[in-house]
């Protein structure tokens, strides 16, 4: 039998009922399947030997989709760059089903690409392989940088010629598979609110902290806990995305996660060099989704969250959770750049004024000089050695800085950086060393990555530089 459909599916979604939160599908009838990318690792977790799982058994799976029912097509609505839209849902996808891991949690393998659904919107319902092959790439590459995200479990080449505006057309189609705790949705609470069934939003809400925060169940405060918790892990989530130089691109109340997980990947970047102004899509005309704007947007859907919530959860609670916000995304940013500047240490509010300098005078290089924001901190983890320690004139020796400007800030930050180091033990730096090779990839999938090897792909159907591209990121 296949051991994917052997798995031990729990009806999770479907026991809170159909007619509130999902309808049943059917996938699309597709000319052709063919393996294009299989994930080994995210098997394992599933308590897969991935030796005994073979292509076939991901196509039948995953590209045919037989043995599995019912498929469900979720209901939602969202703020769509500020303006609420009723007409959402689940539109090129469907939940294949929900398996506990070896972790003990239980996971959504949703698809992307299957077919049209009531929520298509006139719309083919299919993914473009290059939408495939991009969103594998985000989420491996998030997850390697430490970033709490989904990930793709199988792509697979459904051989139809799809026409879009953003591509050159026709383009190849895919179907892909989507891991994560959770589809439920900030826009799942909304419709409910919209539909005015406030009835059924302490009954989500219960299905959700039994399910995903269980350690709240059975306490007389868990629905206002559950939410002071959101707000830590939204918080924590978008500090993971500005330390990796990521830029989600459309953060719409439909796109976040009731888990505080990042997914769904479409016309996402991670930033060339630190500006504040750098936008993912091209249609975010206003930059409401920049990258600079991502802590302030992700806190305005928690605020849009709380309109549904209101009618479980009191306004004054509601307010005391969103106000640990900023202070939790600032800690966890600067702890984060910290590392990967070499340097394990939580930074809390009450930490030594050196590490705040060194943190500020890092961003004020990568900004003014506008150097490869990813290139600064791999040639970092490369050269860096334990004598830095003791001459200031060997960090980043190589370093040419033709702008006198930029040369007094590289040299003050030298400076900072310089005497963070001799703050630490001198038997610290080879810790040094392992935290900058940890948190400092040397490969980003910044754009021109991506394009080099969607183009292999495109022009002579060659997978060998995608597949390479994926080692380099799993180091």
């Amino acid at each position: 039998m296949n051991p994917i459909l052997a798995l031990n599916y729990e009806p999770s979604i479907e026991y809170l009922g159909n007619d509130d939160y999902y309808d049943v599908v059917a996938v699309a009838d597709f000319p052709s399947h063919e393996l294009r990318w299989r994930n080994d690792d995210v098997l394992v977790q599933f308590g897969l030997d991935p030796k005994s799982v073979s292509d076939a058994d991901f196509i039948e799976a995953f590209g045919k989709f037989q043995g599995r029912e019912p498929l469900m097509a979720l209901r939602y609505h969202g703020y769509q760059f500020g303006h609420y839209n009723p007409q959402l849902g689940d539109g090129r996808g469907f939940l294949f089903g929900q398996v506990r891991a070896l972790d003990g949690k239980l996971y959504d393998l949703g698809t992307k690409g299957t077919g049209p659904t009531p929520y298509s919107r006139g719309g083919d319902g299919r993914l473009t392989l290059k939408g495939g092959v991009r969103e594998v790439l985000a989420a491996e590459m998030l997850h390697r940088m430490g970033v709490k995200t989904s990930r793709c479990l199988s792509l697979v080449e459904t051989g139809e010629g799809l026409y879009r505006g953003d591509e050159p057309s026709p383009t190849r189609s895919s179907v892909m598979i989507r891991v994560q705790e959770s589809h439920i949705r900030f826009g799942t609470f909304e419709r409910l609110d919209f539909l005015g069934r406030r009835d059924l939003i302490g009954r989500l809400l219960d299905h959700v902290i039994e399910v995903y925060y269980p350690h709240l169940a059975g306490d007389a405060d868990r629905y206002a806990m559950f939410y002071a918790e959101l707000v830590q892990r939204v918080a924590t989530l978008v500090a993971q995305w500005m330390a990796a130089g990521f830029c989600h691109a459309v953060l719409n109340t439909d796109n976040m996660a009731i888990t505080g997980e990042s997914f769904d990947y479409g016309p996402f970047a991670f930033i060339p060099t630190l500006d504040p102004s750098f936008t993912a899509a091209y249609f975010d005309n206003g930059g409401r989704y920049a990258y600079s704007n991502q802590a302030t947007m992700c806190k305005w859907n928690l605020q849009m969250l709380q309109s549904p919530l209101k009618h479980v959860i009191s306004s004054g609670d509601l307010e005391a959770g969103l106000e640990g916000y900023d202070e939790q995304y600032g800690r966890v940013y600067r702890t984060l750049m910290l590392a990967k500047l070499g340097f394990d240490l939580d930074f809390e509010a009450g930490d030594d004024v050196l590490a705040r300098e060194l943190l500020k005078k890092t961003i004020e290089f990568l900004h003014n000089s506008q150097v490869g924001y990813h290139e600064f901190f791999a040639q970092l983890a490369i050269e860096f050695r334990p004598e830095w320690r003791s001459d200031l004139s060997l960090i980043l020796d190589n370093v040419e800085i033709v702008d006198v400007e930029i040369r007094v800030l590289f040299e003050q930050w030298r400076d900072l950086y310089f005497k963070m180091l001799n703050a630490l033990p001198e038997s610290d730096m080879e810790s040094v060393g392992k935290c900058l090779n940890k948190c400092n990839p040397q490969t980003v999938i910044v754009r021109p990555v991506i394009e080099s090897v969607w183009e292999r792909i495109d022009q002579e159907n060659d997978w060998g530089p995608f597949n390479e591209l994926l080692q380099m990121i799993r180091g």
